[in-house]
């Protein structure tokens, strides 16, 4: 057992009231994680509760059925309220404090007691206790796993963790097609498929469940907002709110769209450019020798990972695709 490993087990065996945060706008490995760790720690006799930044995408939703859970958003008085009775925070699937927005930033800065960050993006900055910092697994979920083996506890592992465990290393690796997932990955799978997690209901849960407006606006995207540059390998999309509203937009009706652009022949980098009411959102995917992560971090306040990456432009849909265009000739191997 390394160091890291003993130092988690021991805040762990010392914790009684625990909070569990993931990052804003929590995707698939976010919302996977902290219900994987939420029931792990429920089977160590803890008294866990998530606090996620803002809601979930509606698709998401049903894997927090029977979780004990707040929303900072729209509570946050409460949010801060439980944090000051909590003994022990995690920080689970972010690297950054920034992850969590300028609002729910607070929770991490004003904690007293332990904090532990759980996470496998690549560049961490220091701001927890304890930082279990892991870019080579796939997912935050594969990585809880190794933690709980690495502590001897995965006795303490059902059905209800393993289902955290499989949504969150489904959706993080584009159903195990990424070149992060490897051997131990399938070991994993294997493991949970023992446990009884029905691996068929979550793949149906996330991919084959659609409203018409969802289906109507990735049409919409792909036919009429598609933009391949000359020249280059790279494509996007781009939909301003108006466009959105035009189809009854609901959080998660994007989800996966980047990845449809990146799977056109012959294109090796994707970028979907998403506006709201606060500034744009921009999804980054690539393949080959084509990175993404570090072009982000540069121009767009974002990161992640090589293949996979985020950014936020404070400036107008145009200048935002503007600037992108710009320097796009840097993303050119």
């Amino acid at each position: 057992m390394t160091d890291e490993i003993k130092r988690l087990k021991d805040i762990i065996d010392a914790s009684n009231t625990v909070l569990i945060l993931p990052h804003k706008a929590p995707d698939g490995d976010a919302v996977g994680s902290a219900v994987a760790w939420f029931h792990f720690l429920i089977n160590n006799n803890k008294k866990p509760t998530i606090v996620f930044p803002d809601s979930p995408a509606a698709y998401l939703l049903p894997f927090l059925d029977g979780i004990e859970y707040l929303v900072f958003d729209t509570e946050p008085q409460k949010s801060l309220e439980l944090l000051q009775h909590s003994d022990t925070l995690f920080c689970l699937d972010f690297n950054d404090p920034s992850r969590v927005g300028k609002d729910a930033v607070e929770l991490i800065s004003t904690f007293k007691g332990q904090s532990v960050m759980i996470d496998h993006h690549p560049f961490p900055t220091e701001f927890c206790n304890l930082q279990l910092s892991r870019p080579s697994v796939c997912s935050t979920a594969q990585l809880l796993y190794e933690c709980i083996e690495e502590m001897d506890m995965l006795v303490t592992v059902d059905k209800n963790v393993g289902q955290g465990i499989y949504l969150g290393i489904m959706t993080d690796t584009g159903s195990f097609r990424y070149p992060s997932v490897d051997a131990k990955t399938h070991y994993i799978l294997g493991k949970l498929l023992d446990l009884g997690v029905a691996h068929f209901k979550i793949h149906e849960a996330i991919f084959d469940v659609n409203t018409l407006d969802k289906l109507q606006l990735r049409g919409f995207a792909i036919n009429e907002k598609l933009v391949c540059i000359p020249n280059h390998p790279i494509a996007y999309i781009s939909l301003t709110k108006g466009e959105l509203d035009r189809f009854n937009y609901q959080k998660g009706d994007t989800e996966g769209l980047v990845n449809v652009i990146l799977s056109i022949e012959g294109y090796s980098v994707a970028a979907l450019f998403v506006e709201s009411r606060d500034g744009v959102k921009i999804s980054f995917r690539s393949k080959g020798d084509y990175f993404v992560n570090e072009f982000s971090a540069k121009h767009f306040q974002g990161g992640g990972h090589k293949y996979a990456a985020g950014g936020f432009s404070e400036d107008t849909l145009s200048v935002t695709i503007d600037r992108f265009t710009t320097f796009l000739h840097e993303l050119v191997p």
